[in-house]
């Protein structure tokens, strides 16, 4: 396959989802084939839509214009130089590669000495965060087959962006997973809304990220808040964009009030900046 079947890497532009009366977001072009970004494939005008493939996950197709367009999501382990191979069958059943070339991208790094025992884990809380985490596994792997309308996203809270996605952490020289979203400073008690339209697909305590809740926009695309003093939905509550869902807290493992937001597709992490207004 060509490369040119490749997308430009830009950020697909629609209208916010659902929100009255809001004029679409332009934001900057920016590299998505990196890890931790959305690589973007045409895929052509057939009246049905292909199903994509990355691995064993199913991959986020919807229509803009005349084309259908797969939106990919690239892990953040993703090697630069690496290529990704992507399967997209056509409705009539015929099968190809689309190769995604990943591009390197540097995300920061911080270097924090602190006491020992904040660093590992009791037995008891490693317990209860193995569970957790196996848990998180199952429901960020949901694919509903109903596609969003767009893909732009409305900010979930006012307040100062941190640019900590994919920054890696090390307490006293040991490496610890990469940022896997944006914090959002605010105060305790400031409003949360749903960036998109959805459905509320989880929400309890976690070990980590106290309060959180995890909205499901379709087809792999989901949308996570941590941190939260309050949380104001149920589960499968069905929201409009700018909903409100909760309340901005600081439960969970923080050191202050803020929300976490993270954006997922294909079950990986991506950076929430690229759906969001510049």
């Amino acid at each position: 396959m060509n490369r040119r079947r490749l997308l430009k890497l830009a950020p697909v532009l629609l209208a916010p989802c659902g929100w009255p009366a809001a004029r679409a977001a332009t934001p900057p072009p920016r590299e998505l084939a990196v890890p931790g970004g959305v690589a973007r494939l045409k895929l052509g005008r057939t009246e049905l839509p292909p199903q994509v493939r990355l691995g064993d996950e199913r991959i986020l197709v919807m229509r803009q214009g005349p084309e259908w367009v797969a939106l990919v999501g690239l892990p953040l382990g993703a090697k630069p130089g690496s290529t990704l191979h992507v399967e997209v069958e056509q409705p009539g059943g015929a099968i190809e590669q689309i190769p995604i070339v990943v591009k390197r991208k540097t995300y920061p790094s911080q270097h924090l000495n602190v006491p020992p025992g904040q660093v590992d884990l009791s037995p008891v809380d490693l317990s209860r965060y193995d569970r957790e985490r196996a848990h998180l596994g199952e429901v960020l792997r949901t694919f509903t087959e109903d596609p969003p309308a767009t893909t732009d996203m409305l900010q979930p809270t006012p307040g100062r962006r941190s640019s900590s996605f994919g920054m890696r952490r090390f307490f006293n020289g040991r490496s610890r997973n990469p940022h896997t979203g944006m914090d959002i400073a605010a105060p305790v008690g400031a409003p949360i809304i749903a960036a998109c339209a959805g459905k509320v697909l989880d929400r309890g305590d976690y070990f980590f990220s106290g309060n959180q809740l995890i909205i499901d926009h379709g087809q792999g695309l989901l949308t996570l808040y941590a941190h939260l003093s309050e949380i104001e939905v149920e589960t499968a509550d069905v929201l409009a964009a700018g909903a409100p869902i909760g309340k901005v807290g600081a439960t969970g493992r923080v050191t202050g009030p803020h929300l976490h937001f993270s954006v997922y597709l294909n079950t990986v992490p991506v950076d929430p900046a690229l759906f969001l207004p510049a």
